[in-house]
Protein backbone atom coordinates (compact mmCIF):
# COMPACT_ATOMS: atom_id res chain seq x y z
CA UNK A 1 0.00 0.00 0.00
CA UNK A 2 1.38 3.15 -1.07
CA UNK A 3 0.28 6.37 -1.84
CA UNK A 4 2.12 8.72 -4.23
CA UNK A 5 1.60 12.79 -4.70
CA UNK A 6 3.30 15.22 -7.09
CA UNK A 7 6.37 15.61 -4.79
CA UNK A 8 5.70 12.68 -1.81
CA UNK A 9 5.85 9.07 -1.66
CA UNK A 10 3.81 7.85 1.56
CA UNK A 11 4.70 3.78 2.41
CA UNK A 12 4.24 1.50 4.97
CA UNK A 13 7.25 1.01 7.66
CA UNK A 14 10.14 -0.83 7.50
CA UNK A 15 12.38 -2.13 10.58
CA UNK A 16 15.13 0.34 9.54
CA UNK A 17 12.70 3.55 10.06
CA UNK A 18 13.41 3.47 13.91
CA UNK A 19 16.22 5.24 13.54
CA UNK A 20 14.56 7.96 11.22
CA UNK A 21 11.77 8.24 13.84
CA UNK A 22 14.78 8.78 16.50
CA UNK A 23 15.48 11.63 14.35
CA UNK A 24 12.36 13.04 14.19
CA UNK A 25 11.70 12.73 18.28
CA UNK A 26 15.21 14.07 19.12
CA UNK A 27 14.45 17.19 16.86
CA UNK A 28 12.77 20.13 19.35
CA UNK A 29 10.06 21.55 17.61
CA UNK A 30 8.67 18.04 16.59
CA UNK A 31 9.83 15.95 19.33
CA UNK A 32 7.85 17.98 21.66
CA UNK A 33 3.96 16.65 19.83
CA UNK A 34 5.67 12.94 19.54
CA UNK A 35 5.57 12.29 23.67
CA UNK A 36 4.40 8.69 23.11
CA UNK A 37 7.97 7.80 21.51
CA UNK A 38 9.89 7.67 24.46
CA UNK A 39 12.78 5.19 23.41
CA UNK A 40 13.49 2.69 20.12
CA UNK A 41 11.71 -0.06 21.42
CA UNK A 42 8.54 2.21 21.71
CA UNK A 43 8.97 3.42 18.45
CA UNK A 44 9.60 -0.26 17.05
CA UNK A 45 6.34 -1.79 18.59
CA UNK A 46 4.70 1.08 17.13
CA UNK A 47 5.85 0.79 13.79
CA UNK A 48 4.62 -3.07 14.04
CA UNK A 49 1.61 -2.07 15.08
CA UNK A 50 1.36 0.48 12.22
CA UNK A 51 1.93 -2.53 9.95
CA UNK A 52 -0.76 -4.61 11.51
CA UNK A 53 -3.16 -1.51 11.48
CA UNK A 54 -3.19 -1.72 7.28
CA UNK A 55 -4.29 -5.33 7.57
CA UNK A 56 -6.85 -4.91 10.07
CA UNK A 57 -8.53 -1.06 8.73
CA UNK A 58 -7.14 -0.75 5.36
CA UNK A 59 -5.41 2.21 6.56
CA UNK A 60 -2.78 3.41 9.21
CA UNK A 61 -0.13 5.75 9.16
CA UNK A 62 2.58 5.95 6.49
CA UNK A 63 6.24 7.02 6.13
CA UNK A 64 6.66 10.34 4.30
CA UNK A 65 9.61 10.32 1.68
CA UNK A 66 10.42 13.30 -1.18
CA UNK A 67 10.35 11.51 -4.68
CA UNK A 68 13.29 14.13 -5.92
CA UNK A 69 15.87 12.39 -2.89
CA UNK A 70 13.98 9.37 -1.78
CA UNK A 71 14.55 10.90 2.07
CA UNK A 72 12.42 10.57 5.07
CA UNK A 73 10.52 13.91 5.96
CA UNK A 74 7.92 12.66 8.75
CA UNK A 75 4.87 10.74 8.44
CA UNK A 76 1.39 11.05 8.34
CA UNK A 77 -2.10 8.79 8.17
CA UNK A 78 -5.73 7.58 9.14
CA UNK A 79 -5.96 6.66 12.18
CA UNK A 80 -8.83 5.55 14.48
CA UNK A 81 -9.23 7.52 17.96
CA UNK A 82 -7.45 5.87 20.94
CA UNK A 83 -9.85 7.52 23.55
CA UNK A 84 -13.14 8.42 24.38
CA UNK A 85 -14.73 11.93 23.43
CA UNK A 86 -17.87 14.28 22.73
CA UNK A 87 -16.65 13.29 18.71
CA UNK A 88 -15.81 9.73 19.05
CA UNK A 89 -15.44 7.52 17.22
CA UNK A 90 -13.80 9.07 14.58
CA UNK A 91 -10.83 8.92 12.29
CA UNK A 92 -7.84 10.78 12.46
CA UNK A 93 -5.82 12.79 9.60
CA UNK A 94 -2.31 12.73 11.19
CA UNK A 95 0.70 14.07 10.10
CA UNK A 96 4.12 14.80 11.72
CA UNK A 97 6.93 16.68 9.33
CA UNK A 98 10.79 17.37 10.51
CA UNK A 99 11.13 21.21 10.79
CA UNK A 100 13.96 20.93 8.01
CA UNK A 101 11.05 20.29 5.59
CA UNK A 102 8.34 23.07 7.06
CA UNK A 103 7.27 25.65 4.95
CA UNK A 104 7.28 23.60 1.97
CA UNK A 105 3.44 22.44 1.90
CA UNK A 106 4.31 19.04 1.96
CA UNK A 107 2.08 18.43 5.01
CA UNK A 108 -0.64 20.01 2.96
CA UNK A 109 0.12 17.38 -0.06
CA UNK A 110 0.11 14.71 2.23
CA UNK A 111 -3.07 15.27 4.09
CA UNK A 112 -5.08 15.95 0.10
CA UNK A 113 -4.06 12.73 -0.31
CA UNK A 114 -5.68 11.22 2.71
CA UNK A 115 -8.27 12.97 2.42
CA UNK A 116 -8.87 11.54 -1.47
CA UNK A 117 -8.04 7.92 -0.18
CA UNK A 118 -9.98 8.52 2.85
CA UNK A 119 -13.55 9.26 0.91
CA UNK A 120 -12.71 8.11 -2.71
CA UNK A 121 -11.11 4.39 -1.75
CA UNK A 122 -12.95 3.99 2.20
CA UNK A 123 -16.00 5.92 2.16
CA UNK A 124 -15.64 7.68 5.24
CA UNK A 125 -18.19 9.70 6.12
CA UNK A 126 -16.06 12.28 8.12
CA UNK A 127 -12.21 13.29 8.75
CA UNK A 128 -11.49 15.00 12.12
CA UNK A 129 -7.81 16.68 12.57
CA UNK A 130 -6.94 17.30 16.14
CA UNK A 131 -3.55 19.58 17.18
CA UNK A 132 -2.63 21.20 20.35
CA UNK A 133 -4.27 25.16 20.71
CA UNK A 134 -0.48 26.08 20.30
CA UNK A 135 0.12 24.16 17.51
CA UNK A 136 -0.27 26.76 14.53
CA UNK A 137 1.29 25.58 12.20
CA UNK A 138 -0.85 22.26 12.13
CA UNK A 139 -3.98 24.43 12.79
CA UNK A 140 -3.00 26.23 8.87
CA UNK A 141 -2.41 22.88 7.26
CA UNK A 142 -6.06 22.04 8.70
CA UNK A 143 -7.38 25.36 7.57
CA UNK A 144 -5.86 24.77 3.85
CA UNK A 145 -7.49 21.66 4.20
CA UNK A 146 -10.76 23.33 4.00
CA UNK A 147 -11.67 21.72 7.31
CA UNK A 148 -13.95 23.72 9.51
CA UNK A 149 -13.33 24.24 12.94
CA UNK A 150 -15.89 25.05 15.66
CA UNK A 151 -14.26 26.09 18.91
CA UNK A 152 -17.48 24.81 20.82
CA UNK A 153 -15.50 21.29 19.83
CA UNK A 154 -12.19 22.26 21.71
CA UNK A 155 -11.65 19.97 24.36
CA UNK A 156 -9.15 18.47 27.22
CA UNK A 157 -7.29 15.55 25.97
CA UNK A 158 -7.95 12.93 28.34
CA UNK A 159 -4.77 11.04 27.74
CA UNK A 160 -2.69 14.75 28.81
CA UNK A 161 -2.72 15.29 32.00
CA UNK A 162 -4.01 18.66 34.12
CA UNK A 163 -1.18 21.40 33.74
CA UNK A 164 0.11 19.29 30.52
CA UNK A 165 0.57 22.73 28.25
CA UNK A 166 -0.81 20.45 25.22
CA UNK A 167 -3.86 19.11 27.20
CA UNK A 168 -6.14 21.73 25.40
CA UNK A 169 -7.27 20.35 21.86
CA UNK A 170 -8.71 22.11 18.79
CA UNK A 171 -11.11 20.02 16.55
CA UNK A 172 -11.64 20.29 12.87
CA UNK A 173 -13.34 18.42 10.77
CA UNK A 174 -14.36 17.83 7.24
CA UNK A 175 -16.75 15.58 5.08
CA UNK A 176 -16.63 14.22 2.13
CA UNK A 177 -19.32 17.10 0.28
CA UNK A 178 -17.09 20.00 1.72
CA UNK A 179 -13.80 17.66 0.07
CA UNK A 180 -15.18 17.76 -3.08
CA UNK A 181 -16.22 21.48 -3.07
CA UNK A 182 -12.85 22.42 -1.71
CA UNK A 183 -11.49 20.22 -4.49
CA UNK A 184 -13.25 22.21 -7.54
CA UNK A 185 -11.81 25.95 -5.85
Amino acid sequence: MELQTERLLLRKWRDEDVELIVRLVEEPNAGKYLTEFSNREKIYEWIKAERDGFERHGYGLFAIERLESAGFIGFCGLVNVGYQAHFTPAVEMYWRIHPDYWGHGYATEAAAALAAYGFEKLKLNQIVAIAAVENVASRRVMERMGMSHDPGDDFDHPLKAVGDPLRRQVLYRINPREWHRRRKL
